[in-house]
């Protein structure tokens, strides 16, 4: 997209841009809901990825166009950035790139105006972090121009308080951390805790594998309240057993653990976050000793997980991993914040067309909308392209 992205913003604002920066959003292999929970997760990029063509202005206006939603130039005047007044209606999209210069500004950061044309081929609501990638796009972008010397981890960073403050969504730090420190052929170790990072090798091809990704075309909505709750009733959970955060509880002391919680709700929280991290440790393992069939087990462990103890699948996610397994994958989870989104599928090589047809036909079968499906493959993250 590179080239067309530049040319779009020749043709928007006159001139050529500075350059092109790209991020790209995520699959998350395992680790679901444990990032605000200072836990573990298994992450790897995608293919796909947002594309920001930047240019510097004299004056204190951010100029923010996307190439993808009909809502016209959207212009901002930066030091009038709150999170009390973002872009709403359908100009709302631009909260994500408005919030990471604020974020920038609001940490005595020195950036100033700037023309932005945006171009993604991420899915949005697909929960593949697509507002990662945008944000993170941005970030670098802004950085860059306004030599600004952030690591990537702190990249991440700053672009996870961008959304958690600006746009109002509690999310840890694991997307933008996936989207900017990421690489090629790797999925991505993360301690949100420490921010630690090891590049696991994640080769499907080369074990004759494929993972799917299946979109199921469900929007997901982490701002509506229920991924608030969730993230409240965790920290609840933490605070009642005397726990900095639920990743201090030992994966071997959650029974009793559980038995001195009276909430049944709680009790189902915590036993989800502290065997998904246990399931990440495990799947790490099995990378690390090439048995990547092995693994797939655990990815539909963790969705059983996912969807009874934590309850954030859908029917959609709960059939699209279900019919997976039933046409010969090895597992399959949702991935992503859930309440839709997509579900990945480990998958031999050969069966990719199968296994396509038979959840389309499932979702058909049941009135859903087709869902739609890609492989995936690890891929780099953010860059200047251009």
């Amino acid at each position: 997209m590179v080239s067309g992205t530049a040319d779009g913003f020749h043709r928007l604002y006159g001139a050529a841009p500075e350059g092109v920066w790209a991020a790209p959003g995520r699959v998350n292999l395992i680790g679901e809901h444990t990032d605000y929970n200072d836990g573990f997760a298994l992450p790897f990029a995608l293919p796909q990825r947002t594309e920001v063509a930047v240019a510097r202005r004299p004056d204190r206006t951010l100029r923010l166009h996307s190439a993808d939603i009909p809502s016209g130039v959207v212009t901002l005047a930066l030091d009038r950035l709150h999170p009390a007044r973002p872009p709403e209606g359908p100009e709302s999209w631009a909260a994500y790139p408005a919030a990471v210069a604020w974020a920038l500004l609001d940490a005595g950061l020195p950036v100033g105006g700037a023309d932005l044309h945006i171009r993604s081929d991420v899915p949005t609501g697909a929960g593949l972090s697509s507002s990662a990638a945008l944000e993170v796009a941005t970030a670098l972008a802004l950085t860059d121009l306004y030599g600004i010397p952030l690591t990537r981890p702190e990249l991440a960073a700053l672009a996870r308080r961008a959304e958690n403050a600006y746009v109002g969504v509690p999310c840890g730090v694991m997307d933008q951390m996936a989207s900017a420190c990421a690489t090629e052929g790797h999925a991505l170790h993360l301690d949100t805790r420490t921010l630690e990072q090891l590049h696991i090798p994640f080769d499907c091809a080369a074990a004759g594998l494929r993972l799917l990704v299946v979109d199921t075309r469900v929007k997901h909505a982490l701002g509506d309240g229920a991924y608030a709750r969730r993230l409240a009733s965790c920290h609840g959970a933490a605070a009642a057993l005397g726990l900095p955060a639920l990743r201090d509880l030992p994966y071997e002391d959650l029974e009793p653990a559980l038995a001195r919680l009276d909430d049944p709700v709680l009790r189902r929280r915590v036993r989800h976050v502290v065997t998904e991290n246990q399931r990440v440790v495990r799947v790490e393992e099995l990378l690390r000793a090439g048995r990547l069939r092995e693994t797939g087990p655990l990815l539909t462990e963790g969705h059983a997980s996912l969807s009874e103890d934590y309850e954030v699948s859908c029917p959609e996610l709960d059939l699209a991993v279900a019919t997976a397994r039933a046409a010969g994958a090895y597992g399959a989870r949702m991935t992503g914040g859930g309440f839709g989104g997509s579900a990945l599928a480990l998958i031999d090589a050969d069966a990719e067309a199968a296994v396509t047809r038979a959840v389309t036909e499932a979702f058909v079968a049941a009135g859903f909308k087709p869902p739609r499906v890609m492989s995936a493959a690890p891929a780099a993250g953010a860059e200047r392209i251009l």
